[in-house]
């Protein structure tokens, strides 16, 4: 088959089972299965594709029907224009969390980061940052790689995860400024000489409470980690953070965490007292996605 008609089928098969971004999912599969990238599969598209190519793509088609992740079957996601490994063990890496890495970064360089007039800390020199739940790696990655003078921890209470993460640091020539930690949230930090030392508390924690599970999309629901999106109630997770965070955040340092849809409210709520200039902001679809707040100073 030549490689136009292979996508077309793949799409049309896509389009037949109701899957979402099928055509993002067909070109994304076809890529892998050639090794190139998505301008080949359109300036070569009378490309004659052996049949064993054509197979295993069909293959990997088939798989994506079951509703697994097109980034579970080829084993990546972009992130922060970043390549990272994704595996079952993790969540995959969403574009709205980049606009955490984003708020990080404004706060700790105090201006824009794409800004070329930035000041002489925007190495990250002398920053210390912890990343709580961690996942793949992703916020605490994107951060080094604009950071890399700033020590930053990440902690994970997953093993599974906490292997992907650290494959990502060293695949991404990362590894150099970041530690990983196995660890419930910030309880490596909440006493002893760790405490009032970080610059920055930063958080995608899950966020699904029971009651909404029902709500979530198939992909998610059946193949992503329970671990990472799901909870007995949506706002534990911040309960239990926020007061950790306050201790091992040194006076006038920041907490920067995700919150899911219509969240944002009730999560300023429980930052309490000790927080300041607490700041809402929107993801590109307008909806409250990220909240942060700095320590009050003594």
């Amino acid at each position: 088959m030549q490689l136009r008609e292979t996508l077309r089928a793949g799409l049309k098969t896509l389009l037949e089972c109701d899957v979402p971004s099928a055509e993002l999912a067909a070109e994304l599969l076809l890529m892998h299965t050639l090794g190139r990238d998505r301008s080949y599969l359109y300036t070569e598209p009378e490309a004659e594709l052996l049949p064993e190519t054509t197979e295993r793509y069909f293959r990997l088609i088939a798989e994506r029907t079951t509703g697994k992740p097109t980034q579970y079957i080829t084993g990546h996601q972009e992130f922060w224009s970043l390549d990272f490994e994704v595996t079952p063990d993790v969540l995959i890496p969403r574009p709205e969390t980049e606009h955490v890495v984003e708020a990080v970064l404004e706060l700790a360089l105090g201006r824009a980061p794409d800004d070329a007039a930035l000041r002489p800390a925007s190495d990250g020199s002398g920053l210390r940052i912890v990343d709580v739940g961690t996942g793949s790696g992703c916020i605490v990655l994107a951060l080094a790689s604009k950071l890399p003078q700033a020590s930053l921890v990440a902690t994970d209470i997953s093993y599974p995860a906490l292997a992907v993460a650290s494959r990502n640091a060293a695949r991404l020539g990362l590894s150099s400024n970041v530690r990983f930690l196995h660890g419930d949230l910030l309880d490596h930090f909440v006493s002893g000489a760790l405490k009032n030392t970080f610059d920055f508390v930063v958080s995608n924690p899950p966020y699904v409470g029971r009651d909404e599970m029902d709500k979530v999309q198939r992909e998610v629901r059946e193949f992503e980690p329970r671990l990472a999106w799901g909870v007995q109630h949506g706002d534990e997770i911040y309960r239990r953070l926020f007061p950790q965070a306050l201790e091992v955040v040194k006076p006038g340092g920041h907490v920067v965490v995700e919150v899911g849809y219509n969240m944002a409210d009730a999560v300023v709520k429980l930052l309490g007292a000790g927080w300041a200039e607490v700041d809402v902001r929107p993801d590109l679809a307008g909806i409250p996605r990220v909240v942060a707040a700095r320590k009050n100073r003594p």
